[in-house]
């Protein structure tokens, strides 16, 4: 046997051996596919206006970010009275002045237009004193930003810039569907639209004047003073005083009577000599 078939020979040996250990080794175990990712939450559906915007509404661009309530409300237009009102009052100062140092975020105007003033009794607004006239301008102002899909979270009663404490000057708000409702206990009123809103500052359209219920509450009457007691002792001149006057009257009656009696006497005598004379 030559060296070729040799090595043929053996290579024919060799070969079922190579087979059967390369079949007996496990194979490669397959690659894992790429885990899916997850899929992203979806965002949150914006919150649905309760108020809608109206068509002459300026946008917080309008202003040049300067938040003019006086520019915002003559741009808007049918809000002259209220203009004026705030301006007469100076309700206007406070109002920008917070405006600008708020820091539980700014403030809701329920305003007005002039049609709503003009359904007030004829000289409504000058029958009121001073204080109350400054009170309901403040009545249509919340001290909180309040946007318009976010009346419903409002807690009644809702305090104005007019409470002068806890419990006065208070109004209800009721949001359901697209509707807000603003009660006073007097009027009951609609927002039917948003003026201006950003941020901080929104004015929204209420279709009635809002009269606080405090104006129809009754005064309370200040008790009457007490009359002053005279002092004793000056009851207890008094009296010696009338003592003394009776008895001087008593006297002065007793002399007349025994006057009038000697006269009469007299009177008497002379008749009596006259008559034995003749």
């Amino acid at each position: 046997m030559n060296i070729k078939q040799t090595l043929l020979f053996s290579l024919l040996l060799i070969a079922p051996i190579f087979s059967i250990t390369t079949l007996a080794q496990s194979p490669a175990a397959a690659p894992k596919p790429p885990a899916k990712p997850a899929p992203a939450a979806p965002a949150p559906a914006p919150a649905k206006p309760l108020v809608p915007a109206l068509p002459q509404s300026p946008s917080s661009g309008d202003t040049s970010g300067s938040q003019d309530i006086v520019k915002i409300l003559r741009k808007a237009k049918s809000f002259n009275t209220l203009i004026r009102l705030l301006k007469t009052t100076q309700i206007i100062n406070q109002v920008n002045a917070q405006l600008v140092t708020s820091k539980n975020g700014g403030l809701t105007i329920l305003a007005p237009d002039d049609g709503s003033f003009s359904e007030l009794k004829a000289g409504y607004f000058n029958s009121l004193g001073d204080r109350q006239q400054k009170a309901l301008i403040q009545y249509h102002v919340l001290p909180v930003y309040v946007s318009s899909s976010n009346f419903d979270a409002l807690s009644n009663p809702v305090l104005t810039l007019a409470s002068d404490s806890p419990t006065g000057y208070q109004l209800n708000v009721t949001a359901y569907g697209n509707s807000v409702n603003i009660s006073t206990g007097v009027v009951n009123a609609t927002l039917t639209g948003i003026v201006y809103t950003d941020k901080t500052l929104a004015i929204y359209h209420v279709d009635k004047v809002l009269i606080p219920l405090d104006f129809s509450k009754p005064k309370t009457i200040a008790p009457a003073p007490a009359v002053a007691k005279a002092p004793k002792a000056d009851k207890e001149n008094s009296s010696a005083e009338d003592d003394d006057q009776g008895r001087a009257a008593k006297d002065s009656s007793g002399a007349i009577t025994h006057g009038t009696t000697l006269v009469s006497l007299g009177v008497v005598l002379l008749a009596a000599t006259a008559a034995i004379s003749c």
